[in-house]
């Protein structure tokens, strides 16, 4: 009876008190592109995780912080007197704090809220509320605890008036400080977890009963979210939506996790998983920059939508239950894992736990009958005769893509498909046949040399197999999902420019080029660049190596006159100031003392100029240091080269660009954005998808960004000419956007192309041909947010429609839907329009961090009036009973293009804005109803 009638309560109770989705993740390195899916997501902040990363303008990132009880782990735990220390709980081995003493309010704000507020946390999951019950025995001695824990809560409001509170439990002191509350959380209405006997147990009726009627008190009094936390088994995913789906019954928020908090649990929402796991063998001592997991899996999967967490096969295998955060996992391995039974065991751990898995080269492990049998494989025996293997028959769909299939005799594994599997090559030498790669009930295999062939002649690669269709087939990726994507901007494809500082200091080799109103001799490649940035207006990242214009440095006795230079070109209004560090490493590896790069496919920039340290500017009595080469640079531009309102905002990489972690953590810690690495380099005479680099690459934490394509010194032979070879840039351009749009534009260059004719010729080229085409133009920082903003973006689908919803920090405003879908525009929210173009639909979000639409046919839409295309970024778009007015700023002239408007009135007007750059417009456009 009392379920029953508290079913009816929540109907009566949801439609007055709002219902804020919420998680919790206590593991390390919470996956944020999940819990951004949530209004309030709860972290363990000893987790390592930065709030300040990942401002979010739909989540609140909550600190767990214990009230009640302290483990002798936390750095606060020494300066808390002993004397307040009231009991124990031996459960979790923490021990209980008296809240009664009159200054334990004070150290809690002082100790625990006011370094993790400091770190950007603006919500707290206020934990063990209830924990004084375990040694107040008395009335006398509970009113004390009680009215001591409100204490607390006061302090913490007193201090930080904007801080968000989550109870869990606390009921006691609700009639004191309700007012000062967010949401109000308890534990195990359905499902609990024994932490004693480690095991999970039902819930009795009783205690339910109990905790319903406390939420009951919270939602009718005090008219608070309440938040119910159960506990399912890791990847019992029937009980977890079992339970989910009780507690929404009750009118509670639900979240259902596992015994620890440590894996991505089930709550109001059920975001998409964003995350491919990549485990791989490169050779010893390689910058994860070059490794094929790099090199040939990251593009593919970028391009669908996922990011990659990489793990060495050389180390431990990622441990617990995967499934809570990763759609699949691939396997590139050249050969036998060293630990080969653990890794065996892993491995066929992760096929029982149904997590797919797509594999290519090898499996990394000997192939015998009984894993044969586990992968529904066959093993073969024999081998080719007379040293000949041919194709007797290929999928055409996901193999033979850039090459045919190429069997080596010398070369195979020796396996076919079973018969729940499906052959995509088979081979065959007389009565020896065998399956090169296979789609299986698991995922799917492509053996070496069926992925990628090696071209090791012309230092080049091609594809077999089809990588986009053999992932998304293999590991059963959501082909509806909408994707994010960092390549357009209201339909029309980006396009940004950015300069390496190298050869700032040399001189110009022609005059026949004279830029207007110069009267310097003699002219420097910077004098020549600036007529051409001036002129163009092209917004262009700007970068300076502080080695070439200091007084300290090879030139010094004209390094005044190189800073005069650069002053005048960081004063241009499209131009934005980076750094290309202190004396420009060539290869970081080798300077940090963190290894030996391989450098085989990322040919070193300026290596000319390289010298015994490993450093291109000789910088007397300096030793390399990684603070000193980031920070040390930028503070030395913003304070004698930028102007005053144009500081730094990003780090060029330079040289080989495999950069180690400290080197991305001094950059971040600077405050500034990084560019540079990846090769992108697709053109004519490299017609492959492994010569296009992906986004970027994690490192420890930090997000290696890469440039979009590479420079001119990859056309021009590594600056030993034809100099005029970096026109064939276009190439890359071209085949980066058709059929696929699979990159943005990037015009990337030195700042030595201003000293020759040739290649300021094929610069002013590129300039003519790139902004006559349909483009948004950006600064790199621009979209360096954007790449970022890629990777915490979260995407749900509500359960049992084709509502789609998508959340960032809305520095993204790109999804991309399947050919022939469209956002349906009569309900959606946080969309301005659509435009089909190269690869699927590019859909256009407002800003606002938050989009809700219907996915349908094109054929299906409504004739509903929407902004087709722009040429810059949508401010304050609203949406009206007969049309939508929004703001547009562009770094160019304004351009836009509204769909359906043949009954629409459609007016603009400049918006006058002298705090920035841009141009801007204010359009409204008003429709017949």
């Amino acid at each position: 009876m009392a379920l029953s009638i508290h079913s009816a309560f929540a109907d009566d109770i949801t439609q007055s008190v709002t219902q804020p989705s919420f998680a919790l993740y206590y593991g390390k390195s919470p996956p944020v592109e999940m819990l951004s899916a949530f209004d309030a997501a709860v972290v363990e902040p000893d987790s390592g995780f930065d709030p300040l990363a990942h401002r979010l303008p739909h989540t609140t990132w909550f600190a767990y912080a214990s009230v009640g009880e302290v483990l002798p782990s936390r750095s606060y735990y020494a300066d808390l007197p002993k004397s307040w220390l009231a009991g124990s709980n031996e459960a979790w081995a923490s021990r209980v704090v008296d809240q009664s003493q009159p200054e334990w309010p004070a150290f809690f704000v002082d100790h625990v809220i006011k370094p993790l507020w400091d770190k950007g946390y603006r919500g707290f999951f206020l934990d063990t509320m209830d924990s004084w019950q375990l040694v107040a025995k008395t009335d006398e001695a509970r009113t004390r605890e009680t009215q001591g824990l409100a204490n607390v809560i006061r302090a913490i409001k007193t201090r930080y008036p904007d801080a968000k509170l989550i109870f869990n439990r606390g009921f006691e002191i609700l009639p004191q400080v309700h007012d000062l509350v967010y949401a109000v959380a308890f534990e195990s209405l359905y499902r609990s977890w024994d932490q004693s006997k480690q095991r999970y147990t039902e819930v009795s009726e009783p205690d339910r009963a109990w905790l319903l009627d406390q939420a009951r008190t919270i939602r009718e009094q005090y008219h608070l979210p309440v938040i119910s936390i159960d506990y399912c088994a890791p990847g019992d995913r029937a009980c977890q939506q079992d339970t989910v789906a009780k507690i929404k019954a009750q009118g509670i928020v639900p979240y259902v996790t596992d015994g620890a908090l440590a894996t991505m649990g089930v709550g109001a929402v059920d975001p998409v998983k964003r995350r491919i796991l990549v485990i791989q063998d490169p050779p010893l001592r390689t910058d994860l920059n070059v490794s094929p997991g790099v090199r040939f899996l990251a593009m593919p999967l970028n391009y669908l939508g996922y990011r990659i967490d990489y793990r060495d096969a050389r180390d431990p295998m990622p441990e617990g239950d995967l499934r809570d955060r990763y759609a699949g996992i691939v396997l590139w391995l050249e050969g036998q894992v060293p630990n080969s039974k653990a890794y065996r065991d892993w491995l066929t751990a992760q096929i029982d736990a149904k997590i797919p898995v797509a594999v290519f080269t090898t499996f990394g492990t000997q192939m015998d009958a009984d894993l044969a049998k586990k992968l529904d494989l066959e093993t073969v025996a024999g081998a080719p005769s007379n040293g000949k293997l041919d194709v007797e028959s290929y999928d055409p769909k996901m193999m033979g893509f850039e090459m045919k299939p190429h069997p080596l005799a010398r070369d195979f594994t020796p396996i076919r498909v079973g018969p729940h599997s499906r052959s995509l090559l088979r081979l065959r030498s007389g009565d020896f046949v065998i399956d090169g790669a296979g789609i299986t009930p698991w995922g799917g295999y492509a053996m070496r040399p069926f992925g990628v062939y090696e071209l090791d002649a012309v230092n080049q690669a091609r594809w077999v197999t089809q990588p986009i269709e053999f992932l998304r087939t293999a590991l059963r990726l959501n082909h509806d999902m909408p994707v994010p994507d960092t390549t357009t901007e209201n339909g029309r494809r980006l396009l940004m420019s950015h300069i390496d500082g190298d050869g700032f200091a040399s001189r110009a080799e022609y005059t026949t080029y004279t830029p207007p109103n110069t009267d310097i001799t003699p002219q420097y490649s910077g004098d020549m660049l600036y007529a051409l940035l001036r002129d163009s207006g092209m917004p262009t990242t700007v970068s300076l190596i502080e080695g070439e214009v200091t007084d300290e440095g090879p030139f010094k006795s004209f390094a005044p006159h190189l800073r005069t230079i650069g002053r005048k070109i960081f004063e241009l209004p499209n131009v934005e100031v980076a750094t290309h560090t202190y004396t420009h490493p060539l290869q970081w590896m080798r300077v940090t003392g963190l290894g030996v790069a391989d450098t085989r496919d990322t040919p070193t920039e300026g290596s000319s100029q390289t010298n015994s340290s490993g450093l291109s500017i000789d910088i007397p009595g300096y030793r390399f240091n990684i603070d000193r080469e980031i920070k040390g640079s930028i503070d030395y531009i913003d304070r004698n080269v930028a102007p005053t309102s144009k500081p730094v905002r990003m780090v060029l990489w330079s040289g080989d660009c495999q950069v180690p972690s400290p080197v991305l953590k001094a950059a971040y810690e600077a405050g500034v954005l990084n560019l540079n690495g990846g090769d992108t380099l697709i053109t004519k005479s490299f017609p492959s998808w492994a010569a296009i680099a992906p986004l970027g690459v994690m490192k420890n934490g930090y997000f290696q960004i890469f440039a979009p394509n590479q420079n001119e010194e990859l056309y021009t032979d590594l600056w030993h000419g034809p100099f005029y070879g970096f026109s064939r840039v276009l190439e890359t351009f071209a085949m980066t956007d058709q059929p696929i749009r699979f990159k943005p534009m990037d015009i990337y260059y030195h700042m030595f192309t201003g000293t020759k004719y040739a290649s300021m010729k094929a610069l002013q080229q590129i300039f003519d041909t790139v902004l006559k085409q349909p483009v948004t133009p950006v600064f790199t920082s621009e979209y360096a947010r954007k790449v970022l903003d890629w990777l915490d973006t979260s995407i749900a689908q509500e359960p049992g429609s084709n509502i789609w919803v998508v959340r960032n920090e809305a520095n993204l405003r790109t999804v991309r839907l399947p050919a022939g879908k469209v956002p349906d525009m009569s309900n959606a929210t946080g969309v301005a329009g659509y435009l089909p173009g190269p690869g699927g639909t590019y859909v256009h979000l407002t800003g606002d961090g938050t989009a809700r639409f219907a996915v349908i046919d094109q054929s299906a839409a409504r004739h509903v009036p929407y902004l087709a295309e722009a040429n810059g970024m949508l401010d304050h778009f609203v949406r009206t009973r007969n049309g939508f007015s929004f703001d547009l700023r562009s770094h160019i002239a304004p351009m836009f293009r509204v769909a359906n408007a043949g009954a629409c009135r459609v007016t603009k007007r400049p918006v006058t804005d002298t705090t920035n750059d841009y141009h801007q417009l204010h359009v409204d456009v008003a429709c017949d109803t």
